[in-house]
């Protein structure tokens, strides 16, 4: 990985073809949230199958928290789709087929030739692509649990979340104020909150 991607740092605003070949940018699929980014190798790779079906439970419980999870590979369109479909994955899965983030962020799986995959990496964002946390996952057991991922993003959420703890006397009497602004998703309009992420 890159020696500037680290934690505190901002991460690319790479753009992308999703797996309805519309073109995504990662800030897009972010908007204000948290955000786990999967840098995969591939539908073809066991261990990335296997980790995407352990995150489609853990999904359900990003959407009602307000986080996101995007998948990208390098994977051609078609075979991204096949990956997403056959997994039942409903996050967007982007294609990387001509390797600009491996070359770019110089994680190429120099042991694989055949399949020229990027390092996995699992990849914790805050806000405006932040970098929280970066897990590599050459090795299975070098990945994320869910639990793990649910510890960062609380972590984050934290940070990022004003209204975190709602308990104290200056929330209350800012809601008593009609200060709704303060509180979450008040001060951001529905469409931005709740608009269409897949």
């Amino acid at each position: 990985m890159r020696a500037d991607i680290q934690p505190g740092s901002k991460f690319p605003d790479y753009e992308l073809s999703d797996h309805t070949a519309a073109r995504r940018k990662l800030s897009e699929l972010q908007g204000q949230h948290p955000m786990v980014l999967l840098l995969s190798r591939g539908g073809f790779c066991p261990k990335d199958r296997r980790q995407t079906e352990l995150l489609i439970d853990l999904h359900r419980e990003l959407e009602v928290s307000y986080c996101r999870l995007v998948t990208i590979s390098t994977d051609n369109l078609l075979e991204t789709n096949e990956f997403r479909s056959g997994a039942g994955a409903h996050w967007p899965f982007l294609s990387d087929a001509g390797r600009t983030i491996q070359k770019d962020l110089d994680i190429a799986e120099y042991t694989d030739p055949q399949h020229n995959p990027m390092i996995p990496h699992t990849i914790v964002l805050e806000p405006g692509l932040i970098v929280y946390k970066i897990y590599n996952g050459y090795w299975f057991l070098g990945r994320p649990t869910n639990e793990e991922l649910r510890q960062d993003l609380r972590a984050v959420t934290k940070k990022c979340r004003p209204d975190w703890d709602i308990t104290d006397a200056d929330h209350r009497a800012a809601w008593a104020r009609g200060e709704k602004d303060r509180f979450y998703p008040y001060g951001k309009s529905y469409a931005r909150v709740f608009g269409e992420q897949d």
